[in-house]
């Protein structure tokens, strides 16, 4: 089941993908993240489209991030072998582990604004897993039975930012550069953890990025394990799982986006996330 959150009459709204239509579920300004933080199911929401009464065309709808305001955003960087060699970076021995603000998200289909006078907006895909049920300790052998659903990602790096500092920080978190979605398929919907699906990124139609989350050096499972060692994961948080080689950074000459780009990120089975590029 794929499921998003929309604007329906000057609010946001749950819905799912039914074809070529989106049909509004739940309550009027209620988003996805709400009914997965309730408890809500799959198989619950399927009810709740069969007694829906209206519905959206799915080229007229304006997409919002699935779920609005995550509690938590935490990203994996160099979480493939391939992309911390073009970082010159060792690939690590256990998750290398960031956060975005909620400030930083953004939609399928928004604009990202690159910084006044900067020209270091990186493009990064990458599966997004969406967390229905949280907990602190959580055994990787348990991890995937927590998962809602996964959606795709585009983790885009402001470079000069990034590497002020060791810290990685600024350079992740600038406003409306962590688009994803468009929607969330539902986790039954998909191999287990997302495993086996091939990822490409293009930018300009030219394509830029091809794996397959098959190569992670980290899998969804190890990744949950890992963060809830230190902290309690909740239901709706949302995991970036970290993008391979092909980045902009690591190309001779560098490739960064411009103001008039389209960039596309699209994940087997999945979806497809697609993005323009704007001034400031």
């Amino acid at each position: 089941m794929k499921l998003a959150t929309i604007w329906v009459d000057g609010e946001p709204h749950a819905a799912a993908v039914q074809q070529q239509r989106l049909v509004p579920i739940g309550r009027p300004g209620g988003d996805l993240g709400e009914l997965v933080r309730a408890g809500v199911t799959a198989a619950d929401m399927a009810a709740l489209v069969a007694g829906a009464k209206h519905h959206v065309p799915l080229d007229a709808a304006q997409f919002l991030a699935p779920v609005l305001r995550p509690g938590k955003a935490i990203c994996v960087g160099l979480n493939y072998a391939d992309h911390a060699r073009e970082s010159h970076f060792e690939p690590p021995t256990h998750p290398t582990l960031f956060l975005r603000s909620t400030t930083s998200l953004a939609a399928h289909a928004s604009a990202v604004h690159r910084p006044s006078g900067d020209d270091s907006l990186d493009f990064e895909g990458e599966m997004v897993v969406v967390m229905g049920s949280g907990g602190r300790g959580i055994a990787a052998e348990d991890a995937l039975g927590h998962v809602f659903g996964y959606a795709v990602g585009n983790d885009i790096s402001v470079r000069e930012f990034q590497f002020r500092s060791p810290q990685w920080t600024l350079g992740k978190n600038v406003d409306g550069t962590g688009p994803w979605g468009p929607w969330v398929v539902t986790a039954d919907e998909v191999p287990a953890g997302g495993t086996g699906l091939q990822l490409q990124t293009r930018l300009n139609g030219e394509l830029m990025q091809s794996a397959n989350t098959r190569d992670m050096l980290f899998d969804v499972a190890t990744i949950i394990a890992s963060v809830s060692e230190a902290m309690t994961l909740e239901a709706g948080d949302i995991l970036f799982t970290g993008t391979p080689a092909g980045v902009g950074l690591g190309r001779t000459p560098r490739r960064y986006m411009q103001p008039g780009d389209v960039v596309q990120v699209q994940i087997e089975r999945i979806g497809v996330l697609r993005n323009t590029i704007a001034g400031a």
